[in-house]
């Protein structure tokens, strides 16, 4: 199996976009209140995306990363919240794994791609429902236009993946299925305050 086959068998098997908080988003069930904890919560996630592209020595990205983290303030302020810290415990423990997957060039980098891989599918299924369902204005909405069709970042990051050594790309694996996990978790602990509301939708 190739190291793209791989990485993406261990993606597809916690996919946001089959995650009950995210299809409740896409159908117009999910209460603003939830949409506002995660604005909220997400971004303690969002701001740590800079250092692991830094890790492995691409600052401009990094800076481009950074530029991005503003752009979720701008989705945050459409809801009316101002960013503080994660108060989720799931979404606490995916900012401190990222953290230290991100502070190696190799774990760094199958630990992004769990997430940039998924990001094209997840933000246009996010700014579809942000415009059916919600109104959080063009500038709540620029974060995912930017996103649903960057499908250059994760092709970067399989090349760089591809280039490593069979231990590194072993590591790399392990860190993409670490960080798929806790996303899905992040997400889970996010929604189990709002399931019930949802599934009376």
């Amino acid at each position: 199996m190739s190291l793209r086959a791989r990485l993406d068998a261990v993606i597809d098997e916690h996919n946001l976009l089959n995650h009950p908080f995210y299809q409740a988003w896409s159908a117009g069930t999910l209460p603003v209140e939830a949409l506002k904890a995660y604005s909220n919560d997400w971004a303690a996630f969002i701001g740590k995306v800079p250092k692991g592209w830094a890790a492995h020595g691409d600052e401009a990205i990094a800076a481009e990363e950074t530029e991005h983290r503003q752009l979720w303030e701008q989705f945050a302020n459409g809801l009316g919240v101002t960013t503080g810290e994660a108060t989720t415990p799931e979404v606490q423990e995916l900012a401190n794994t990222v953290d230290v997957l991100f502070g190696d060039a190799a774990t760094s980098l199958g630990s992004l791609y769990a997430f940039e891989a998924q990001q094209p599918h997840t933000s246009k299924s996010k700014l579809e429902g942000l415009r059916k369902h919600y109104d959080v204005g063009e500038q709540g909405e620029e974060y995912f236009v930017v996103h649903e069709t960057d499908f250059a970042e994760p092709a970067l990051l399989l090349e760089r993946m591809e280039s490593l050594s069979s231990a590194d790309q072993e590591r790399a694996v392990a860190a993409c299925e670490a960080t798929a996990k806790a996303l899905w978790n992040g997400l889970s602990g996010l929604y189990r305050p709002y399931e019930s509301a949802c599934a009376m939708a």
